[in-house]
């Protein structure tokens, strides 16, 4: 392949991803606009007419945030690319700091912190507009940049020697330093999984053992049922940032904790709250966070071994508007156009998530009743003002979780046959 045909096939592929990404966000706009004036006959007796609207009003206002970002991201992109920008920071880089290991690292940090503070805007108008305007967001300015300040400390602490090790690896290693980054890679997203819950979640939120002895004492009962052993049970401050509400497992091994959003245990009831769990709990008793990360190590060794292969071709580099070839620019170009050429994948990916949320809400319905999850779930679908009537090809690209009409429809079934 030669660099102009590869330039071709980057700007072809960055604009039909444009096209279809718009195209896909104004068939949401349109297909819930068109919904807007009536509650769907399942929801009906469940949800109130100003409740749907308001959800249809917020999914239209991010939809429009979307769009904008969108075509926002691909000059950006084209910029750092084709446009010189990385070029351009890579010889001050180089003119500047003595040694590739310095220069290649500070080249990717540039231009990591350029692209989230050229970002910044669509995030702050998000939260200090959109989530105000709805009643969703609790988070002050002072808050928000100190979130800011400590994911930026956090980078450092952490990101950095991981970028570190990476270049060097990459350049003492030989042809196999891919297999040696791999490893790298894996450790430490291992070792993340085993210290955020005591180390890096505590940073940005209280953490308070759960109090309710007769709810606790619920929850206890159905982990025993279900063969899972927590390290406890949390109640997370989710009130301070935002009125959404949520509840998660974290953690791995003998650091797994089970974490309620404080927001989500005043909306549900305790059965609801059971019935949530529950749903978390199929989660780990079909082993999707085991598969899940086995599917991520897997195509991330796939992808390292690709730019293995892009590292001394010519055309890769010249092909992005790039002169200078080091791996330092190698690994920030490859990552930086990997979306562009992953992008049509992503219904795949989508509908793999979605399989999983099926199976279970199916543990679930088995482990409590159904229709207290059809309960909890439409209020909490009420709560995140989730539109009620996605389109449905928008829904197959963007949705990790089943459209609020089928995942109810299919949780009924399930009580009906239990």
């Amino acid at each position: 392949m030669t660099a102009s045909q590869f330039s071709a096939l980057f700007v072809s592929a960055l604009f039909s991803n444009m096209v279809i990404k718009l195209w896909l966000a104004y068939r949401q706009l349109d297909h819930v606009a068109a919904h807007r004036a009536e509650v769907p006959v399942a929801f009906r007796e469940k949800v109130e007419l100003a409740a749907h609207q308001k959800a249809a009003d917020y999914t239209r206002a991010q939809l429009h945030l979307g769009i904008v970002t969108v075509v926002f991201e691909l000059a950006l992109l084209l910029a750092f690319t084709l446009g010189g920008s990385i070029q351009w920071l890579s010889d001050w880089s180089s003119a500047t700091f003595d040694g590739a290991l310095l220069q290649g690292t500070v080249l990717i940090v540039e231009v990591l912190m350029l692209q989230a503070l050229l970002e910044m805007p669509f995030d702050l108008y998000s939260t200090f507009n959109i989530e105000v305007r709805f009643g969703f967001n609790k988070m002050t300015l002072k808050l928000y940049l100190l979130d800011a300040l400590k994911g930026l400390l956090l980078g450092v602490v952490l990101g950095l020697p991981l970028l570190l090790g990476v270049l060097w690896l990459m350049a003492r290693m030989g042809e196999l330093w891919w297999l040696y980054v791999w490893g790298v890679w894996v450790t430490f997203n291992l070792l993340l999984l085993f210290i955020y819950p005591n180390y890096i979640a505590p940073l940005f939120n209280d953490f308070e053992p759960l109090q309710d002895e007769a709810q606790k004492s619920r929850i206890e009962a159905l982990l025993k049922k279900c063969g899972f052993a927590a390290s406890g049970l949390f109640v997370m401050d989710g009130s301070k940032r935002s009125t959404h509400g949520n509840a998660y497992f974290t953690g791995f091994g003998k650091t797994k904790r089970i974490v309620f959003f404080d927001t989500l245990l005043e909306r549900l009831t305790p059965n609801e709250v059971d019935a949530v769990l529950a749903h978390e709990l199929g989660h780990f008793k079909r082993h999707h966070v085991f598969k899940r990360i086995a599917f991520t190590f897997a195509i991330s060794l796939g992808f390292l071994w690709l730019l293995a292969q892009l590292l001394h071709a010519d055309w890769f580099y010249l092909g992005l508007g790039v002169t200078t070839q080091t791996t330092a620019i190698a690994l920030l170009l490859f990552f930086m156009v990997l979306p562009v050429f992953t992008f049509l994948l992503q219904p795949i990916a989508s509908a793999y998530s979605r399989k999983h949320e099926f199976e279970a809400d199916e543990y679930a319905a088995r482990q409590t009743d159904a229709n207290e999850l059809v309960s909890a779930l439409v209020k909490l679908f009420q709560d995140n003002a989730k539109t009620l009537t996605p389109d449905p090809l928008y829904a197959s690209f963007y949705e990790s979780h089943p459209p609020a009409p089928i995942r109810i429809a299919h949780l009924q079934q399930l009580g009906e046959r239990k």
